[in-house]
């Protein structure tokens, strides 16, 4: 989970500093960063190729509250999910977009068959 913790540890200390602790303890970073990361939502794309250029196809959006397997071994649950390509995984806190992090696992590509998330779902 190391990986979550490096994307989110610049919003964590903006959110900090917005709220008037400018040296925050390790315990007041934790606390924070379990806060927002419980209430984020996480949003799996991958890339497929579209009229000889390429596009994101939307394939879920998760309450990162119930995906701790993809924090965990995002490569396993990538390919046992959605089988080999290249994802792209949004991180939102509310409104607030947090990092986004690229993947590549080998295999099949599972996700082919699976059909897009209308845009609005990603709200």
């Amino acid at each position: 989970m190391d990986w979550v913790w490096q994307l989110y540890e610049g919003y964590i200390l903006k959110l900090l500093k917005r709220r008037g602790i400018t040296e925050p303890t390790d315990e007041e970073i934790e606390t924070l960063f379990v806060e927002a990361l419980r209430d984020s939502t996480v949003t799996i794309l991958v890339q497929e190729p579209w009229l000889g250029s390429v596009r994101f196809k939307c394939l879920a959006k998760y309450d990162a509250a119930d995906i701790f397997e993809l924090f965990n071994n995002p490569f396993e649950f990538l390919s046992s999910k959605y089988g080999g390509g290249k994802f792209k995984i949004n991180f939102h806190h509310g409104w607030n977009f947090v990092a986004t992090k690229n993947f590549k696992p080998a295999g099949e590509p599972l996700w082919m068959s699976l059909p897009a998330l209308e845009p609005e779902s990603f709200i």
